[in-house]
Parts: C-alpha cells; sequence; structure tokens
C-alpha cells in the first residue's frame, strides 16, 4: 500500500514537473522575436541591437552621437518580387546618425547576418528629424537663461516649472541662420498652473520667440514683443472637469462569433481576395507593400509599395513668432515613432485586434509600442441592391470594410491613419485629424472684425488659419510593372448638328508621358482624374485593365508664389505628381526637411523627365484641408476627415462583388 502510494506521488511530481517545463517553455516561445520568414519583415529588437553594435564597433562614436532613424533598408524590388518561401534573403538595416558636437549627420547601412557595416557615408549640411533627448535639451536652455526668466516674471510667472516648454523645428530660417548651419530648434511656452488644470494648450505664453542651437545647449536668439494676455479658464476635457454630462447612448456591440474573416500570418494580411504586407516604420507609419488582388482564377498585383509620404502644416498669421510655424510631419519628427497605442472599443471596435511595433529611441535602443497597429472589420451599408418591380425580387447586400490603421500625437495635434479594403476591390485611405487647435493668445473676449488671420474660438484664446497637407506615395504595379497614367477629363460638347440637344458628355483621355508633364491639379470643371494602367495587358473588352484615383475633398496650397514655405514645400503646390521608380525617391519633400534648402524631393526626382509610358511608375497624391477655426473646435476638435479611393477601372470584367452569398 505504501509502495502504491510512493508510485503515485512520484507520478504526480513527475506530471508536475512536466506542465510546468512545458508552460515555462512556451513561455519562453511567446517571449522571443517573430520568424523573420520574409525579406519585407520588420526590424526585430535583436536586429536593432545588432545594428547599432555594428556601428558602435566599426566607429568611434561621441557620448552625444543621436539615432534619429533605425528601419529595415528596403531590399532590391525585383530581388522581393522574385522571393519564394523558403528561399535564403539578405537582412539589413538602415541607420541615421547625427554628431550633435560635430553637427554632422552619417547613413549607415548594416548586413545583419554577417553583422558588418555595407554602406557609410556623410550626408554634409542635412539636419535629420528632432530626437526625444533634445526636447529637454531645450526646456534647459531656456530655464536656465536670464532673458527668458526675466520674460517670465514680467508676465508675473515666478515659478517656472508652471511652464511647459514644447520644442518646434525652427521652419523658415533667417539668412544668418542659414549661413550659420547650426541644428536649431524654437520654443513654444505654455502656463501651466496648478495639477488641476493640467490642459495648458488653453493658455499659450505669446510675444516671445525664443531659438536654441542644439549643438552647443544655449539660446542663439531671443526677442519680446511684448506682453499678451491669455486664458486663465480651466479647458480641462475630462469627464471629471466637464460637469453635466449628455445623457448616455445605449449599448451597441459589435460581435463577431464565430472570429474574423480577416487571416494574419507574420505581417501578411489575407481578406475577401486582397492580400498584403505591412510595415510599422518609424518615418512613415504604416507601409503597405505588395498589395494583391485574387479575381478567382489569378492573383494580381495592384501595388508595390503605399505609405505617407510628407505632411507640411503651414500657419497663416505673419507675426514673427508665428510665422515660422510650417510643420513637416514625417520628416521632421518621424511620424511613425509618434504613434500612440489604442484601446479596445475606442480608436478602433471591440472585434479588432491590436498589434505591437518595435521601435528605435534616440540612443539606438529597442522598445516596444503595444497596440500601435489595428486591424478591424465594419459594417458599412449596402453594398449593392436592385429591386424589381415586376417580380418584386430585391436582391442586395450589405458592404463590409477591413482597416487598417494607426493614430500619432503630434504635440497638440492627433491624426488617424487609415488603410480600408473594400469588397468591390476599391483601396482607399482616409486621414483624420482632431487633437487641440493650435491656440494663440489674445487680448480679445469678443470676435474683432479688423483680425483675419483666424477667429477668436474662446475667450483670450484665438484660432490661427492653417492648413494641412499630405503627400501619399503609390508605387503603382497594376498587372505588372509596365504601366502608363492617362488623365480623364469630361467636358460637355456644343450644341451643333451633332449634338442638337446640348446634352452630350465626352470623356478624353490623355497618356501623360514624362515627368514634367505629369505635375498636375484637380479641376472640379472636368471632373478629372487620373488611371494608372497595365502597358502590356488587354481585358475581355481589349482596354487596358488600370486603377484609378478618385479623389475627395481637398484644397490648394495657399502661401504665395515666392514665399519661402512654398519654395521647401512644393510637393504641395500641386495636387498630382507621377515619377519613373527609383528605390531611393521616398520622401516628397526630400530626405532631409528638417531646416532644408528650397527645391527638394519632387522637383529635384522630376528634373531628369523621365519617361513614363510603359514604365514602372510612381503616383504621388497630395490632399490638403484649410483649417479656419471655430469654436466648435475647442478645447477638443471633432474629427475631421480627408481622404482618396484607388478604384479599379476595367481591372475586373464585372462587379468583383456581384457573387457574394447573401
Amino acid at each position: 500500500m505504501i509502495k502504491r502510494l510512493r508510485h503515485f506521488l512520484w507520478l504526480a511530481i513527475a506530471i508536475i514537473v512536466f506542465i510546468s517545463l512545458s508552460f515555462g517553455l512556451m513561455g519562453i516561445l511567446t517571449a522571443q522575436q517573430p520568424a523573420i520568414s520574409h525579406p519585407l519583415t520588420s526590424l526585430t529588437e535583436a536586429e536593432i541591437n545588432t545594428a547599432v553594435s555594428v556601428i558602435q564597433k566599426e566607429k568611434t562614436l561621441s557620448e552625444m552621437a543621436a539615432f534619429p532613424l533605425i528601419a529595415l533598408q528596403e531590399p532590391d524590388k525585383e530581388e522581393v518580387l522574385k522571393f519564394t518561401h523558403g528561399k535564403a534573403f539578405a537582412r539589413k538595416a538602415f541607420l541615421v546618425i547625427y554628431e550633435r558636437s560635430q553637427n554632422k549627420t552619417y547613413e549607415g547601412i548594416v548586413d545583419l547576418k554577417n553583422k558588418s557595416l555595407s554602406s557609410w557615408k556623410e550626408i554634409p549640411s542635412v539636419q535629420p528629424a528632432i530626437v526625444a533627448s533634445e526636447y529637454e535639451l531645450a526646456t534647459q536652455a531656456f530655464k536656465s537663461d536670464p532673458r527668458w526668466q526675466t520674460a517670465m516674471r514680467k508676465r508675473g510667472i515666478t515659478d517656472f516649472n508652471q511652464v511647459k516648454i514644447s520644442c518646434w523645428s525652427p521652419g523658415i530660417l533667417s539668412k544668418q541662420e542659414e549661413t550659420a548651419g547650426n541644428r536649431l530648434c524654437r520654443g513654444l511656452f505654455y502656463y501651466k498652473s496648478e495639477s488641476d488644470r493640467w490642459n495648458y494648450y488653453g493658455s499659450p505664453i505669446e510675444g516671445i520667440l525664443g531659438t536654441v542651437n542644439l549643438n552647443t545647449g544655449k539660446i542663439s536668439s531671443f526677442v519680446d514683443r511684448g506682453i499678451v494676455p491669455f486664458s486663465k479658464e480651466n479647458w480641462n476635457y475630462d469627464v471629471k472637469s466637464l460637469g453635466k454630462l449628455l445623457s448616455p447612448l445605449k449599448a451597441l456591440k459589435i460581435l463577431q462569433p464565430n472570429g474574423a474573416s480577416f487571416r494574419l500570418n507574420g505581417n501578411e494580411i489575407s481578406w475577401q481576395g486582397w492580400k498584403f504586407r505591412y510595415v510599422m516604420h518609424p518615418r512613415s507609419g504604416l507601409v503597405l507593400y505588395q498589395v494583391t488582388y485574387n479575381d478567382g482564377e489569378n492573383i494580381r498585383p495592384v501595388l508595390y509599395r503605399a505609405s505617407l509620404s510628407e505632411t507640411v502644416v503651414p500657419y497663416g498669421d505673419p507675426d514673427p513668432t508665428w510665422s515660422f510655424r510650417n510643420a513637416f510631419d514625417v520628416g521632421e519628427y518621424n511620424f511613425g515613432s509618434l504613434a500612440t497605442t489604442m484601446e479596445l472599443g475606442k480608436e478602433i471596435p471591440e472585434n479588432g485586434l491590436l498589434v505591437d511595433a518595435v521601435f528605435a529611441n534616440g540612443d539606438g535602443e529597442p522598445y516596444v509600442i503595444p497596440g500601435v497597429i489595428g486591424i478591424y472589420e465594419r459594417n458599412n451599408g449596402m453594398l449593392w441592391k436592385h429591386y424589381d418591380y415586376g417580380t418584386q425580387r430585391n436582391d442586395v447586400r450589405r458592404s463590409r470594410e477591413l482597416v487598417m490603421t494607426m493614430t500619432a500625437a503630434i504635440d497638440n495635434y492627433d491624426y488617424s491613419i487609415n488603410w480600408i479594403f473594400h469588397q468591390d476591390g476599391t483601396l482607399e485611405v482616409q486621414n483624420e485629424l482632431t487633437g487641440i487647435v493650435l491656440a494663440q493668445g489674445t487680448a480679445a473676449q469678443k470676435q474683432s472684425e479688423d483680425n483675419s488671420y483666424g477667429r477668436l474660438i474662446a475667450k483670450n484664446i484665438f484660432g490661427v488659419n492653417h492648413q494641412h497637407f499630405f503627400n501619399y506615395r503609390l508605387d503603382f504595379d497594376v498587372d505588372g510593372q509596365a504601366n502608363s497614367v492617362m488623365e480623364m477629363n469630361v467636358k460637355a460638347l456644343p450644341m451643333d448638328e451633332k449634338n442638337p440637344l446640348g446634352n452630350a458628355i465626352a470623356v478624353a483621355e490623355t497618356p501623360l508621358t514624362k515627368e514634367t508633364a505629369a505635375v498636375r491639379d484637380l479641376d472640379m470643371k472636368s471632373s478629372r482624374e487620373w488611371m494608372i494602367v497595365s502597358a502590356d495587358k488587354k481585358n475581355p473588352l481589349g482596354a487596358a485593365p488600370g486603377y484609378m484615383l478618385m479623389p475627395s475633398g481637398n484644397s490648394m496650397f495657399f502661401p504665395v508664389e515666392g514665399s519661402k514655405i512654398r519654395q521647401r514645400a512644393e510637393f504641395a503646390t500641386h495636387h498630382v505628381w507621377v515619377t519613373k521608380y527609383k528605390p531611393a525617391e521616398l520622401y516628397a519633400g526630400g530626405d532631409y526637411p528638417n531646416q532644408t534648402q528650397a527645391g527638394q524631393g519632387l522637383p529635384k526626382y522630376i528634373a531628369d523627365d523621365e519617361p513614363l509610358m510603359g514604365e514602372d511608375i510612381v503616383l504621388w497624391y497630395t490632399m490638403g484641408v484649410t483649417h479656419i477655426p471655430r469654436s466648435e473646435d475647442w478645447p477638443v476638435m471633432p474629427v475631421h476627415r480627408v481622404g482618396f479611393k484607388l478604384v479599379p477601372r476595367g481591372f475586373f470584367s464585372r462587379n468583383p462583388a456581384i457573387n457574394l452569398p447573401e
């Protein structure tokens, strides 16, 4: 009996040990980096560490060296297109290294498999994106400067801890600043009083313009143009601060009891005929690769790469403390690295999936931001319908969309970028703008008729007129790499013997044969659109299959000819640019828009005027929002949406969603 008990005891111990080891091993496997099974897989934490250690081993870096950007060095496009599962492939990392003490910028490429430095070069006379440590450096520079302290005391502020300082890229430079070539940032100041008033954006401290030389950590220029009153009200917007709330709505649940319809395999997503890969890039944010559509017979390429390329936000007040404010949020601040964690039931619905992303900080150290990528399905009303009166037959299908999204907080503003896949073969981009208006302090408590640079949005708070422009880089491969671009214009024909009733409408399709001829603008009068078509394929009707750029809301860039911001952000002066594919041409405003010279990016890309017929081509689309602030935008503005669609035109032989089951 005792022997039997001992036997069971040892058996129980063995089972417990086995279970413990199993769960321990499971925990170890979960903690490991995901398998790198494709050339377009994002860098892992281990790869970032390897890349930085190789640089530090091969090059003598100072203690002040910073890493503004560490990302996957994108492999050769042809190699990616020819890649098959299980085949060996190269892995490389691209790094930007900034030596603050020397004011020098370097680019390095590290071979991660061989742990060697493949390329190293200095990029003269450029400034990379601002890194996090420089915000604290600028704050210390201001708070230790006697001129700044005097300016604060003049405004009744003696506790300097009550001042919040925001560090902005310097924007428009003076001739002296351009000549000196130092790395600069300008300070924006806000009064942050007691702990119960945490929303400091409603209390901007006006009249001061201070610039910090980030190489020396000292203020290089300081101007005080006089005291301007600022709001002392509490502009907190949490539930407790708002007092009486609206009546809550009844619960609305979004359920998928059988699970999601999309399939996630590493960084590859497939859904309703669509298949694509994605990467969370520290500069551009969500980047899509190898977007294809399975039409039931063939897997057909649509896009090789699609991403946000650059933004610019020009403010329209000529006051010297405001006129420099022209933010390039992608290139000056690394838009992707400013991504924020999302929550189910908030930024995305409860049925969504949240995915983490790996980034590197300014010291070259990897870190994970949880839940920065959201993937979910949503209902979008009717997809198609017809009611037949004769038979009283009612055929209708509901529309479902797959949404991939990210959000980013850039100081006062918040953006979300949404890639939306439709069942009818349409791919949509929708940007959402929200957050807090960049407020200007003012003595006014009622709207003044003589200030046309904006609107009073609350007492002592003025909203300055401004614009938001977004440029998207779309590397089309419609049914292959041999593509051409056509411009479509609609016109009404004059009344004559062929058109006696004057109702004739004609469409003219014009090929854009060279890069300089493909710099175009929207024209509502002609309902202008653009189509990327295959140059060597035909659909069953004998036409070239294509995808059409269908714009929605947009704006013209208002800074006038000759203005410095127009020269720096020339990409925003036209809605459409088309270039012949070159792998190094990724950013509409140039590789280094921070303190950049005029004419960078797209103007340089088209200078060689490459041919576009039957080539691998890239379409760049710029869309803009002109924001004239209103009181309803305060203290946090409701979401404003702007976007465009890529719509199949002759790509399918019929409605690709006609055969959806009921």
